[in-house]
């Protein structure tokens, strides 16, 4: 691949993707330029991957064909006004600020830019993110493929209209911490019944691993493989009783309920 990339962020996302591209071997770290306000952060994943260290923001965009937007919603607004004037017709911008539209990206341009929003996780880490994608024209079919190859080298990536990646922040984007709770309750239930620390983080993290894994490489519906495991009058269909009893189901759903809001409201605050 002849294309240079750009990242405006290194932090955890976006040396997750530049990792997820290096590995694949879609490019090398000499086609990467990265820049970050913070310096250490921007010297350490610069000396881990190898890539260029840009001087600023403008430098970036000068350099690149595709800038990653691997920034906060709270810095958006700066970054853009700082860009904007720099950035060709050419490129194309991939943002992953929760809750921007591309809408309002395009506003600070003085042309009609190639916008292309998405929702990565962090298991991108560990190359095995789930990522929501979006695009708008005049981002074409094929750029959009291109976009979508470069994507999968860290993670599944699935394409959704605009209006739907405030559900895919809810259900995919947030989730690993909801995950992570659980995982964590569940080795909390393990040390109060006896298991020490260490061995119930072991147990906990593979049954879910596993169970995931179950889902995806059987086809099965989550309800079946639930079912399997849950022997008349058995200790699974226990604990399932008090998981309902108690609005397990409920609580997750709230959950996300609660994320894809904030994801609004913080679209609605960035754009007023």
């Amino acid at each position: 691949m002849d294309k240079r990339i750009g990242f405006i962020g290194v932090g955890n996302m976006g040396s997750a993707i530049i990792q997820g591209l290096i590995e694949s071997n879609m490019t090398n770290e000499k086609q990467i330029y990265g820049f970050d306000y913070n310096s250490t952060i921007l010297k350490e994943k610069a000396l881990q991957f190898g890539f260029n260290i840009g001087k600023d923001n403008k430098n970036i965009i000068e350099q690149s064909d595709i800038v990653f937007l691997a920034i906060k919603p709270q810095v958006i607004t700066e970054v853009l006004s700082e860009i904007s004037d720099f950035a060709k017709p050419g490129q194309i911008f991939i943002s992953m600020a929760a809750g921007i539209s591309i809408e309002f990206i395009k506003y600070f341009f003085n042309f009609d830019p190639k916008i292309i929003r998405i929702m990565p996780n962090t298991p991108a880490l560990i190359g095995e993110g789930m990522t929501g994608m979006a695009t708008k024209s005049p981002v074409s079919y094929e750029e959009t493929l291109f976009i979508k190859k470069l994507l999968s080298s860290f993670s599944i990536v699935e394409e959704v209209e605009e209006n739907l990646l405030d559900a895919v922040t809810a259900i995919s984007g947030s989730s690993p911490a909801y995950v992570d709770l659980f995982i964590e309750s569940l080795a909390d239930g393990g040390v109060l019944l006896g298991l020490p620390r260490d061995k119930s983080y072991i147990f906990a993290t593979q049954a879910v691993i596993g169970a995931a894994k179950m889902i995806l490489e059987t086809g099965k519906h989550p309800g079946i493989l639930k079912d399997m495991v849950c022997s008349p009058a058995g200790t699974t269909i226990a604990a399932v009783h008090q998981l309902e009893k108690h609005g397990f189901r409920n609580a997750i759903i709230e959950a996300m309920i609660a994320a894809e809001k904030r994801s609004k409201e913080m679209n609605n605050l960035f754009e007023k």
